[in-house]
């Protein structure tokens, strides 16, 4: 290491002179690349051509080529919550989705208090509906004994395009 006299004829290292640039500090291969970047440009233009100008569209008469469909794809169509709304809701499938909730939230009252007591459903996903039971014993004694009985109480309260089948597991 280099050493270099003060004003006071004390001996310090080099590296304890202020720098004249910050870029003294980096190695050259990180200041060929760091250093050399430029600064991002203060106006960034939109993705595509929105609005047609009047050389474009001067071209595109010459050119003899119609744009009306592309002007007309590009242009926002602005729609009201409730024209969007129902066709959202089916798309995700809503009154599915809340009759499922329903019977997790009536199984309590619709099912015997020994069984509930041991067992709570978990959802229902394609038409089966997944319930968790405490033990393998009282696993073995719906499945055995309760199952179509409680079957046949979800379909005639939910309808039996809802609820199909059920599947029973410890957990």
């Amino acid at each position: 290491m280099k050493r270099s006299r003060t004003k006071k004829n004390r001996m310090l290292p080099e590296f304890a002179f202020p720098v004249r640039s910050l870029s003294a500090c980096f190695p050259r291969w990180l200041r060929r690349c760091f250093f050399r970047l430029k600064p991002p440009p203060k106006y960034i233009p939109p993705l595509g051509s929105g609005k047609m100008s009047a050389r474009r569209r001067v071209l595109a008469q010459w050119r003899g080529v119609d744009l009306t469909p592309l002007e007309t794809a590009r242009a926002v169509r602005a729609r009201r919550v409730g024209d969007v709304l129902p066709q959202v809701t089916k798309d995700l499938h809503m009154d599915q989705r809340r009759a499922e909730a329903e019977i997790v939230k009536v199984w309590n009252s619709l099912i015997d208090p020994n069984i509930v007591a041991h067992a709570q459903p978990v959802g229902v996903r394609k038409g089966t509906l997944f319930v968790n039971v405490d033990s393998s014993v009282w696993l073995s004694e719906i499945v055995r004994y309760r199952r179509k009985e409680i079957l046949d109480r979800l379909q005639h309260s939910f309808g039996r395009d809802l609820i199909q089948r059920i599947s029973f597991r410890v957990g």
